[in-house]
C-alpha cells in the first residue's frame, strides 16, 4: 500500500497547489448555488449573480444554468465549514495570506474586498474536498486496478501519474468543475461492476454503482449516454439480479435533481440552459446546440492545437493500437466495448455541438470524463513493451512532453485560455510564461514569484517519482501479478460470474 498512498499524496499535492481561478464564470455559477442553498435556503442566486455570466433567468430571478450535482456535494461541506469561516481569526489569517497574491490581481479591478476573499476561500476548500481529494483517491484506485489486471508496479505507477498529471484531467482536478468528478464516478462504476470487492454484498455493490451513475447524470447531462453504456454493461456482466438495487441507487441523485428543478423552474425537467441569460442563439441552434457530427469539431477535440486532447497528451495515442490488439482477445470483449464506446459517446456528443471547444478552457474540458477509458488501454500497451529499452524511452519521453504541455497551459495567467484566441500557445501560453504571469499557487504564499513559484511542486513530484521507481520491498511483492504481453493488452482478470 506504500505506492498507493504515495500516488494519492502526489496527485493531491499537485491538484491543490494551483489555486482555482477566481474569476471563472463556470466555477462561480456552481459555487453560487452552494452559497444560495446554505446561506439563503433557496436555489436563487440573485445575491451572487454579478460574479458570473453563466446563469439562467426564470420569472425574474437568477439561477445557475449548470447541472447541480457538484453543487449538491459542496452543500454539506460548506455547511460544516461555515461556522469556522466566520470566525475573525480565520478571516484575518486568510486576508494576510491573500495579500501575497496582490501582484496577480487586475489593476483595474476592485481589489481584495472581504467578500471576495471569503468567496475565494470557500471555492478553494470546496474544490479541495469535493474535487481534488476524490480525484487523488481515484488515482490510487486506478493504480490498484492496473495491479489487479497484471501491470507491474513501476509501469502501473508511471501510468497512473501519467493519467493524473499528464492529461487534461490535471487542471480540472484542481478547479470547481464537474468534469473530473464525472470521470471518477464513471470509471469507478465500471471498475465496481467489473470486479466488485469480495467483502461487499452484491446489493451494496449494485447500489453504489447506481448511485455513481445517477450522480454522473445530474453533474453533467451529456454524460448520460456514457452512464447508460456502463449501466447496460452492469446488467450484462452481473445479471438482472443487480437491477433493483441499481435502480434504487440511481434514483437517489435523480430524485434530488427533480426536487431542485421543481423548486427552481417549476418542472421536473432539467431546463436551466433553456433560460440562460447568454448564448441563447447557440443553445437554440439544433437541439441545445447539437447539429449532428462535425468532422472539424471531432478533429479539433482530438488533434487540434486549440483544444485537442492528443495534442496535449500524445502518450494517449498508444490507446489506438491497444484497441486493435484488445479486439483480438475475445475473453474480455464486453470490457473492450465499454472502454471503446464511452469515449466514442463523448466524442459524438460534443463533436455534434456548435460550441464544442467549451469556452475558456485548458484543453478539451468537455471530454475529460473519457480520459481514464483511453488511459487504461494505453497503459496496458505501455506495460506490454516496458522491458524493451527503445519503447521504454519513447514512452517516458511522450509522458514528459505531455506533462510539460498540460502544465504550461494550465498555469498560464489567471484565467484558462480564452476561446477567442485560437492560437492558444503562440498568443496566450508562451507570452504569459515569457512575462512571468503564472496562475496563483501555494508557492506564492512562500513569496516565490513567476515560474519559480512552481518549483516546490516540481521538487515534490520528482522526489515522488524517484521513490516510486525503487524496487518493491519483499512484503509488497505479489506473486499473483504477471506481466501482460502484446497478445493480451486488454484486461486479463478472470471474468466475474453472472
Amino acid at each position: 500500500m506504500r505506492r498507493f498512498w504515495l500516488i494519492v499524496f502526489l496527485l493531491f499535492c499537485s491538484y491543490v497547489y494551483i489555486l482555482p481561478r477566481w474569476s471563472d464564470w463556470n466555477q462561480n455559477s456552481r459555487l453560487n448555488l452552494v452559497l444560495a442553498l446554505v446561506d439563503d435556503g433557496t436555489p436563487r442566486i440573485d445575491r451572487y449573480v454579478e460574479n458570473t455570466g453563466d446563469y439562467a433567468i426564470f420569472e425574474g430571478h437568477a439561477y445557475t444554468d449548470k447541472p447541480p450535482g457538484l453543487s449538491f456535494l459542496g452543500v454539506p461541506v460548506y455547511a460544516t465549514l461555515r461556522p469556522l469561516l466566520n470566525t475573525p481569526l480565520v478571516q484575518a489569517q486568510f486576508e494576510r495570506l491573500s495579500g501575497r497574491f496582490a501582484a496577480t490581481l487586475n489593476p483595474d479591478g476592485s481589489g481584495l474586498r472581504p467578500d471576495k476573499i471569503r468567496f475565494a476561500l470557500v471555492q478553494y476548500l470546496l474544490t479541495l474536498v469535493v474535487v481534488a481529494l476524490p480525484a487523488a483517491l481515484f488515482g490510487g484506485l486506478f493504480f490498484l486496478i492496473l495491479q489487479r489486471i497484471g501491470v507491474p508496479p513501476v509501469p502501473a505507477s508511471i501510468g497512473t501519474l501519467a493519467y493524473g498529471l499528464a492529461t487534461s484531467a490535471a487542471p480540472y482536478a484542481g478547479n470547481f468543475y464537474s468534469h473530473q468528478l464525472v470521470a471518477v464516478l464513471l470509471f469507478t462504476a465500471f471498475a465496481l461492476t467489473w470486479a466488485p470487492p469480495s467483502t461487499w454484498p452484491p446489493a451494496i455493490s449494485a447500489a453504489v454503482v447506481g448511485l455513481a451513475l445517477g450522480w454522473v447524470v445530474i453533474s453533467e447531462y451529456p454524460a448520460a449516454p456514457a452512464a447508460a453504456i456502463i449501466g447496460l454493461y452492469t446488467l450484462y456482466r452481473r445479471g438482472w439480479r443487480w437491477l433493483p438495487t441499481l435502480l434504487v441507487g440511481g434514483a437517489i441523485p435523480l430524485t434530488l435533481l427533480v426536487i431542485y428543478d421543481l423548486a427552481a423552474f417549476g418542472t421536473p425537467l432539467p431546463i436551466g440552459y433553456a433560460h440562460s441569460a447568454l448564448w441563447q442563439e447557440q443553445h437554440h441552434t439544433g437541439f441545445m446546440s447539437l447539429v449532428g457530427p462535425q468532422w472539424d469539431a471531432i478533429w479539433g477535440l482530438m488533434f487540434g492545437d486549440f483544444r485537442g486532447l492528443f495534442f496535449r497528451a500524445p502518450w494517449l495515442l498508444l490507446a489506438i493500437p491497444a484497441y486493435w490488439m484488445g479486439w483480438r482477445q475475445r475473453q474480455h470483449r464486453a470490457e473492450w466495448w465499454v472502454v471503446l464506446l464511452v469515449p466514442l459517446s463523448f466524442l459524438l456528443f460534443y463533436g455534434s455541438s456548435i460550441m464544442w471547444w467549451g469556452g475558456f478552457a485548458a484543453g478539451p474540458r468537455y471530454i475529460v470524463p473519457m480520459i481514464p477509458f483511453l488511459a487504461l488501454p494505453a497503459i496496458l500497451l505501455c506495460a506490454a513493451v516496458w522491458s524493451h529499452p527503445i519503447w521504454h524511452t519513447t514512452i517516458l519521453a511522450l509522458i514528459t512532453i505531455s506533462f510539460g504541455l498540460v502544465w504550461t497551459e494550465a498555469t498560464a495567467t489567471q484565467l484558462f485560455p480564452s476561446d477567442a484566441i485560437r492560437a492558444t500557445w503562440t498568443e496566450y501560453v508562451i507570452p504569459a510564461w515569457a512575462r512571468g504571469d503564472i496562475a496563483r499557487n501555494l508557492g506564492m504564499v512562500l513569496q516565490l514569484d513567476g515560474p519559480i513559484s512552481l518549483l516546490p511542486l516540481l521538487i515534490v513530484i520528482i522526489a515522488g517519482l524517484v521513490l516510486l521507481s525503487r524496487p518493491l520491498e519483499p512484503a509488497e511483492r505479489s506473486p499473483a501479478i504477471t506481466k501482460p504481453d502484446m497478445r493480451s493488452v486488454m484486461p486479463i482478470a478472470p471474468p466475474p460470474q453472472r
